[in-house]
């Protein structure tokens, strides 16, 4: 068997991932597309974690926006992750491979509490897990619970799956002079204010050094490419790292 560069990553997912070609809402194809891929990481005795976004369904910040408050809005927010968890565990469970959502607000008639200890175990059982409800804080983005969680397992890197490949300097489905970066070091993102990830999530990213990889999830075998050290999309990592 051909060996992974990474043993142990956190995929990071939007929301958005999860519509396919629809407007809102979870597509079953897209279900079975993403479990397809995360399959391949599996069968290679990758330790694979996720977390994902609630865009599809509710969006914490554009509740606020539009008059609530933002502490309600976020926890609305946070409820609808676990709805997608749960979506995406029951296909890969389709497929025979083992999953664990666990929420970091319990509700254990549905899933499991999160606790580090629990992650580990079912990490080291070749369990899937995808970590639902973010941080359990408002405020606080699924993108830093996706970077916390990371370095709580020790994570060897972040995958971030979008719908381009790689990290531009503007919108590259808005702009067709768009300039893709191979690699960026975490000061660059922030002094750009390039989208990756919201600020909070870079600068934890940056304070304990762990890499990020950004591609196009739309490209089948692109998560197998990235776990192999394959050169695709775009790295972000510290100045000083190979």
């Amino acid at each position: 068997m051909t060996k992974a560069k990474y043993q142990r990553v956190l995929l990071k997912l939007s929301g958005e991932a999860l519509m396919g070609d629809a407007a809102f809402g979870i597509s079953t194809k897209m279900l079975g597309y993403l479990a397809d891929e995360i399959q391949d990481l599996v069968a290679l005795g990758v330790q694979t974690s996720l977390v994902i976004g609630a865009g599809n369904i509710f969006r914490g910040v554009a509740g606020a926006s539009a008059g609530m408050e933002r502490s309600s809005a976020d926890n609305m927010g946070m409820l609808a992750t676990v709805i997608n968890s749960l979506a995406l565990q029951d296909a890969l469970e389709q497929k025979g491979i083992s999953t664990r959502v666990l929420s970091a607000i319990p509700m254990m008639t549905v899933c499991e509490a999160y606790s580090r200890q629990k992650t580990m175990h079912h990490l080291r059982k070749g369990r899937v897990v995808i970590f639902a409800a973010g941080t359990a804080n408002p405020y606080f983005t699924t993108d830093t619970a996706a970077v916390l969680r990371a370095l709580e397992i020790d994570a060897d890197l972040i995958c971030k799956a979008t719908r381009v490949d790689g990290v531009y300097d503007k919108d590259p489905l808005k702009h067709d002079d768009a300039v893709k970066f191979d690699s960026l070091s975490y000061t660059e993102v922030l002094t750009r204010r390039l989208r990756v990830m919201d600020m909070a999530a870079i600068s934890l990213a940056m304070d304990n050094k762990k890499a990020i990889m950004v591609f196009d999830m739309n490209i089948a075998g692109n998560m197998k490419k990235a776990i192999m050290g394959d050169h695709i999309g775009t790295l972000i990592r510290g100045e000083d790292n190979e």
